[in-house]
């Protein structure tokens, strides 16, 4: 087994993943976009490298992060809200191009379940994607240029809602009003099983396939974020009540029933 990992992006997911790998006796290179971060990095026992992505470039020493590195965790969620917005596709290219010049021939490409949009009812891996949102249409675009390069071999692995320390949907939520889809289920997952999904992936070598990854408990939206509100002592968030849109519940069935994985964390 392959034991030098490089991560790019060591945020709030790829941080902790990446003391996992070293726990486990792996070497990690991982990535920030702040020199802030670089020291901190080392002192997890991460190889640090400071590397920014743009359309037109990539900023820092890739070539020395993909080096010895057999598998890349594509961790780099795209930036389209706000003032500043960007063509993720250009970037990927980008990131493509640098790996096809490495000895990286293995990607984990973390991906979202929002490539699949505003579909009603049951959403399986099997489900075609009907992204409705540019985000959602730029990362579809993205997991194909990976899985459609024959000379990698690509897991891509679709996180519904984060959700754990620090980090809880209702913060953003409490106090708004005349919310949609409050009788559409939740479909979240906890930073703990995407770590254990991402390392049970490199480690038994999962190859060329799809996965949902949303944790099997899908109250309505209207109930599920009340508790929360009630939970963290926040104002509610009110949900209008003119919704016919039954929301779409997602299934992890190949994780489950293919691979046989356990979600362990509760929401």
């Amino acid at each position: 087994m392959n034991k030098n990992i490089a991560i790019m992006g060591c945020g709030w997911l790829g941080l902790p993943l990446a003391q996992k790998f070293i726990e486990k006796g792996y070497k990690v290179n991982g990535t920030t976009t702040s020199e802030d971060k670089i020291s901190l990095l080392a002192a997890k026992g991460i190889h640090p490298f400071l590397i920014s992505l743009s359309e037109t470039e990539i900023s820092g020493d890739m070539n020395s992060f993909l080096t010895h590195a057999d598998i890349l965790i594509l961790n780099v969620p795209p930036k389209l809200r706000g003032e500043h917005k960007e063509n993720y596709v250009k970037k990927m290219q980008l990131v493509l191009k640098a790996i096809k010049s490495s000895t990286v021939r293995k990607i984990v490409f973390v991906s979202s379940t929002s490539v699949y949009g505003d579909i009603d009812g049951e959403v399986t891996e099997d489900t075609k994607p009907e992204p409705s949102t540019e985000s959602g249409r730029q990362l579809l675009e993205c997991e194909e240029l990976f899985q459609n390069e024959p000379e990698l071999e690509t897991t891509v692995i679709r996180f519904g809602g984060l959700i754990g320390p620090n980090r809880n949907p209702i913060t953003m939520l409490s106090k708004r009003k005349n919310l949609k889809n409050g009788n559409a289920p939740i479909n979240l997952i906890h930073l703990n099983d995407c770590i254990r999904i991402i390392y049970k992936s490199v480690k038994e070598n999962w190859g060329q396939d799809l996965f949902n990854a949303v944790f099997p408990y899908h109250p309505d939206k209207r109930d599920y974020y009340s508790l929360q509100a009630i939970k963290h002592k926040l104002q509610l968030p009110e949900y209008a009540d003119n919704t016919d849109k039954k929301g779409k519940l997602i299934r992890s069935y190949n994780l489950t029933n293919v691979k046989d994985f356990r979600f362990t964390t509760t929401l």
